[in-house]
């Protein structure tokens, strides 16, 4: 059977649900991860998601920031929360669907000073990242794992539009490579977007809001990921190559998000 993962932060659920029911429709992802639904969880539009026909929710939430959340056509069960956040945030959901363990992250976006000491929201990113690195390297690497989100770091030279200007601009710095480099070894995740796009060519799924014709400019990170453990590597390169993409023409959509959908499909 075809897995289809998309994460997607949507910046605001209740704000954005209209274009998640487009999206939905046009693309029949079977597992959506979210983040920044910026809503509690009784405040959640559970009825728009069981008429996308997304009825099994895991909800993440808080009031007015951050929270996540994880909407599946199939049946999901909870999963073990690795829940990194030591200021408490609604950072992270897990599940399983279908024998596969997904963990969904909201990491940090860190400030704007790249200094640990200087600046308490960058050591709370790294704090994130150490986390997760923390819980990769101690599970079954036999385990089938699909970490997704939007993890706040763009890791490769190619996923920022002037590698030398970004690097010392919080997402790109050296610091926050290393880190992110450290999660991927932890579990020898394979990173199925840049599998399907391989560098160098550009790829971003984020551009900010100031740009008033973000493909003009194309000033993007790719700070959204979708990364499978060694054990899931059959299922998603079983035709051939990875199916995984960046959804870009979302984020032309009538008030998006300044994130677009990122997908992978796993043939199970």
């Amino acid at each position: 059977m075809r897995l289809r993962i998309v994460t997607w932060n949507v910046n605001s659920v209740r704000l954005r649900v209209e274009q998640i029911a487009r999206f939905v429709a046009e693309t029949a992802p079977d597992v959506l991860c979210m983040q920044e639904i910026k809503c509690q969880g009784h405040e959640f539009p559970i009825e728009a998601f069981e008429a996308m026909g997304l009825p099994h929710l895991q909800i993440a939430g808080q009031k007015g920031w951050h929270g996540v959340a994880t909407a599946s056509r199939l049946p999901l069960t909870p999963g073990p929360d690795w829940a990194p956040c030591r200021e408490g945030h609604a950072r992270s959901v897990c599940v399983l669907v279908e024998g596969v363990e997904i963990q969904n992250f909201y990491v940090p976006a860190g400030g704007d000073l790249p200094d640990r000491a200087a600046n308490p929201k960058f050591d709370h990113k790294l704090h994130f990242l150490e986390g997760m690195t923390a819980k990769a390297a101690a599970r079954d690497p036999k385990a089938p794992l699909v970490v997704v989100g939007d993890l706040n770091v763009a890791p490769g030279e190619f996923d920022v539009w002037s590698h030398r200007q970004m690097l010392k601009v919080v997402s790109h710095t050296p610091i926050e490579i290393e880190a992110m480099s450290r999660l991927k070894a932890s579990a020898q995740f394979i990173d199925l977007v840049r599998e399907a796009t391989p560098e160098p060519e550009k790829l971003f799924s984020w551009w900010s809001y100031r740009a008033a014709d973000f493909r003009a400019s194309n000033r993007g990170l790719r700070l959204d990921h979708i990364w499978i453990t060694p054990a899931l590597r059959d299922a998603a390169f079983r035709s051939g190559g990875a199916a995984a993409r960046v959804h870009d023409d979302v984020r032309a959509w009538e008030r998006p998000s300044d994130h677009a959908p990122v997908s992978a499909d796993l043939i199970l």
